[in-house]
Formats: C-alpha cells, sequence, structure tokens
C-alpha cells in the first residue's frame, strides 16, 4: 500500500468538532481525524466532553483539550451550549447518553451529529419496568424515525444527522452494498450500479439473497501477563459497549422466506415491522455463520442496528389484493369505488450480527452470564500493546443465492493495526475508520438530515476507510448450516429442504413448538 495515504488531507472543515465520550473508540478516532481533515483556521478546534479521565494522556499527547463533565438528562443542554453553535460537528461516542437527545439539540442548533449506536440515558437497557420490545434496538431506531418523519413534514435546511455508523452498524452495509455488486457481476453479467432503495431492494431479491450476515471473528489473544483475571469483563473494542448491547433482547431482520416462527420469538406492535426479537438476551443466543480465514464458527446473536436498517431497506412491496378482498374483487361486476390493492411485503431478507470476540471476551461473557446477566467487578479494554497476535475478520455474508454463500468484508491482524495507527487494536481500527470514512462524507454533504448508513454512497466511504480495513476482499464458499448435521446425534427440528432457514442457523436448537407462518408483517 503506498503509505502516503495515510497521511493525505481528505477534506477542510470549518468550526468546532466535538468528542461527547472518550473512550477506546473515540481515543482511536482521533488521531485519524487529525491526520485527515484539515481545519480550516486557528479559531477551529477538536474539544472532548467526557465522563472521566480516560485518554487524557492521549488527548494531551496530540494536543486536544479534555474536559471531564459528565452529560446527563438535566445539563447536556448546558454543556453542550458552550462549546456548539450553527456548523459544528458533534461525534457521540459516549455511552448511556440519549442520542436521540442529542439529535434534537443539533437539528436545532444547525449542528451535524454523528454516532456509532443510538444511546438511550442509563438504565434502559435493563430496566424490567420496560417491555423487552421498549429496550431494544428496533425501538431506539423506530424513535429516531419518528423524528425524521416529523421534520419531513415542514422541510428545511436541516445538518446531517447519522447515527449508527462505525464498523457495524456502518461499513457492514458499505459491505453489503459491495457483495450484491460483485454477485451482480458475477451471475447476472451486469456492472451497473443501483441508484436508490428501489433498486438495491430489486437487485437483492433478484439475486435470491435469503440471509445476510454481519460475520465477525476475533483472533486477537493477550500477552499472558495482560489476559483476563477472574471477575473481569475484557474484550478488545469497548467493555461497556458489549455489557449494553449483550444484555438488550437478541434481535434480527427477519425474512419473507422463513417457514417457521422461534417460540422464544416477538413481533414488535408498532413501526416498520422488519424485525423480531428473541425473548432473551443476545449473549445468551448463538448462531451459525462463516469466514473466509475462520471457516465456520458459531458467533453470539447480539443486537445490532444494522440488522434492522439492512432488511428494512431491502424490502420490497407490491401492492395486491389481500384477505377477503380477493373474492369480493372477483365477484364483484362494477370494481370497487376505492384502490382494492393494499401495499404488501413481499420480499424482505433475513439480517443479523454473528458475532464470535476474541476468547477472553467469551470467557468474560461466560463469568457474565453464570452471573446472571449481572455486570462484574472490573472492565478492561486490550490495548494495542497488550496484544500479542491475532486479527478481526469483519465481513457481509450473502446467503440464498445460485452459488450458496458470499462474504465481503475486512481482514485485520494487530501487527497491521500497529503498522496504520496508534491507540488502536484491530477492532477499534476498523470502527475508527467507519467514523473517519462517516465524518468526510458528513462535511462533504452537510445538509442531508436525518439519514442512515444504507442512503450514504457506499463507494465513497469504502474510498476513505479503506487504507485502514487491511485485506478488503470477497470469498464464495460452498459452507451451508446443515454441513456435517445431525453427527454425532440426530437432529429433528431442522429443514433440509432449505438450508438458509432460522432455526437451521440458530444453535442449540432444542427448543420445541416452533410455528408455522401463515404470513409476514407488512408496515404499519
Amino acid at each position: 500500500m503506498n503509505t502516503s495515504v495515510l497521511s493525505t488531507p481528505l477534506c477542510q472543515f470549518g468550526g468546532t468538532i466535538l468528542f461527547v465520550g472518550f473512550g477506546t473508540v473515540a481515543q482511536a478516532v482521533l488521531p485519524l481525524l487529525l491526520r485527515h481533515v484539515n481545519l480550516s483556521s486557528s479559531k477551529d478546534k477538536i474539544v472532548i466532553v467526557t465522563s472521566d479521565n480516560r485518554g487524557k494522556e492521549v488527548a494531551d499527547e496530540l494536543g486536544v483539550e479534555h474536559h471531564v463533565l459528565p452529560i446527563t438528562r438535566e445539563n447536556y443542554s448546558i454543556i453542550l451550549s458552550k462549546h456548539l453553535k450553527k456548523g459544528d460537528f458533534l461525534v457521540n461516542l459516549s455511552v448511556n447518553v440519549s442520542s436521540l437527545a442529542l439529535m434534537e439539540f443539533c437539528i436545532e442548533r444547525g449542528v451535524m451529529y454523528l454516532d456509532t449506536c443510538i444511546e438511550p440515558w442509563e438504565g434502559v437497557y435493563t430496566n424490567m419496568d420496560l417491555s423487552p420490545s421498549h429496550r431494544s434496538n428496533y425501538y431506539l431506531r423506530e424513535e429516531v424515525m419518528a423524528l425524521r418523519d416529523k421534520l419531513m413534514k415542514d422541510p428545511m435546511n436541516m445538518p446531517t444527522i447519522l447515527p449508527t455508523h462505525g464498523a457495524n452498524p456502518g461499513l457492514i452495509s458499505h459491505f453489503v452494498k459491495q457483495g450484491l455488486v460483485n454477485l451482480s457481476q458475477d451471475l447476472l453479467g451486469r456492472t451497473d450500479i443501483p441508484k436508490s432503495k428501489r433498486e438495491w431492494a430489486a437487485l437483492a431479491r433478484e439475486l435470491n439473497i435469503k440471509v445476510i450476515h454481519c460475520s465477525e471473528r476475533d483472533t486477537q489473544v493477550a500477552f499472558p501477563e495482560t489476559r483476563k483475571k477472574k471477575g473481569e469483563f475484557v474484550n478488545t473494542w469497548s467493555a461497556d459497549g458489549f455489557i449494553s448491547e449483550g444484555s438488550q433482547p437478541s434481535e434480527l431482520g427477519w425474512g419473507t422466506h422463513e417457514k417457521s416462527f422461534p417460540p422464544d420469538g416477538h413481533l414488535h406492535e408498532f413501526g416498520c415491522q422488519a424485525a423480531i426479537y428473541l425473548n432473551r438476551p443476545g449473549a445468551s443466543v448463538q448462531v451459525r455463520t462463516w469466514a473466509p480465514t475462520a471457516g465456520p464458527f458459531h458467533g453470539f446473536l447480539i443486537t445490532h442496528s444494522e440488522a434492522i436498517s439492512i432488511s428494512n431497506y431491502l424490502t420490497v412491496k407490491e401492492k395486491r389484493l389481500t384477505g377477503d378482498k380477493v373474492e369480493d374483487y372477483k365477484e364483484s361486476k362494477v370494481g370497487y369505488d376505492d384502490d382494492p390493492l393494499e401495499e404488501v411485503v413481499v420480499y424482505r431478507p433475513t439480517c443479523h450480527y454473528a458475532y464470535h470476540p476474541c476468547d477472553d471476551t467469551v470467557l468474560s461473557v461466560d463469568e457474565f452470564a453464570a452471573n446472571n446477566w449481572q455486570k462484574l467487578e472490573n472492565h478492561r479494554v486490550y490495548r494495542q500493546e497488550e496484544i500479542a497476535d491475532g486479527i478481526d475478520e469483519l465481513g457481509a455474508l450473502l446467503m440464498g443465492h445460485e452459488k450458496g454463500a458470499y462474504w465481503f468484508g475486512s481482514k485485520l491482524s494487530i501487527q497491521e493495526a500497529r503498522s496504520l495507527a496508534p491507540y488502536n487494536t484491530a477492532t477499534s481500527l476498523q470502527i475508527a475508520s467507519g467514523v473517519l470514512g462517516a465524518i468526510v462524507w458528513c462535511i462533504e454533504n452537510p445538509t442531508k438530515g436525518i439519514i442512515e448508513p444504507e442512503d450514504m454512497d457506499y463507494r465513497r466511504v469504502l474510498e476513505v476507510a479503506t487504507p485502514y480495513l487491511g485485506n478488503v476482499s470477497g470469498a464464495y464458499t460452498t459452507w451451508t448450516p446443515l454441513v456435517g448435521r445431525s453427527f454425532p446425534f440426530p437432529e429433528e427440528n431442522i429443514d433440509e429442504s432449505d438450508p438458509w432457514q432460522f432455526k437451521n442457523i440458530r444453535c442449540l436448537n432444542v427448543l420445541s413448538n416452533w410455528k408455522p407462518i401463515k404470513s409476514h408483517p407488512s408496515s404499519n
């Protein structure tokens, strides 16, 4: 790789860039931002507001203001108003701070906004007074979509507001699009690139994509003296973030090809109806998946926003006669005064995360589960210098087409991460490159209103991020979740007629009473 690209300015920004939160991911992003975003004048600056002293030495080394000011429901507007004005940029990389509240603040003041996860105020994820549906990422996303719909009724020159853009969610949506383009060329002989949501969804349907996994295998291992200790939750990007999402209900976009419904599955009673949830923590659910280096592996079905947004983005709807109207229409000689057709969902892929974190994180999850999902006493994120070896392999696995399955994504080693950027593990650098790509795109497109990763130009974001992603490539596989099944014990509850059924993909499928599906829900 031409190393000069690692120091090439990509855009210019006039104003303040305010980081809210300065944990591992923010510390990973900051040196990339300083390399690639030129501030227009001496008055322009980067400022950090965070809840504790973590990362202060990094901020000091890079010459960036660092303020310890915990943000709460009561003080967020006061604190942010001291640092932000129209035309500035808020990069929210915190936990337990409401993304929706910060978005509304930014919209009112003409400030651009970016986060990597839609966060609620502290306590929502495990609040037993709320239904699992109202603790889900589906619910949090629906709140943001409701705000977007409300603002669309009164159009104005809104700042770009981009929730959920790191690696996954974020880059994974662009990997999906690149994967679809590659499959279109290989299987259909076409080189044209879809230009709209409708065209992307039509392509996915034409290719017969039934299932999409955000497939991730992290093999990074720490030096012996820095390995996980008893009572400690460790990982390679954010212990707090993983604990939060692992405690939420397991969620997945729900495809129209599915024949049966999981016994612990539930529909939401509101919103776009693109997803379902399982009534159990995501860190307790495992699924079968595949990646080129790892081969077949089991991953946690942790909730992630991309599972919902990708399934929703690739949904195809058509107007059809439904229910009693079919017979009524046949018998009617004069037809209906009103349009008898109803818009129904005719295609949607199942989509979800399948995450095997580093082995020490798996041990942490085991201890977390044994503690009945009560937080462990200590949390720690491995630093770059504490990791001896390993890679993070992250990509989109597109399944169901005529060649079976195709993976497209990033394979990045800890050695490459060290050579590319300071303060980064392989995992954090994949996230940081996604944040960088999103920041550059937002600066270049400053008045798009509330958008999602799927609404962006995937080519520009990947152009910015790819120099930090190691080996970015695609691979076909003949693997299916049925390979080698019924050994050494027979399995009864599998569907051999279609390997891409969720009941085949889910691990430890001993749950009985999988219910036949008579119809799929349509959006409200």
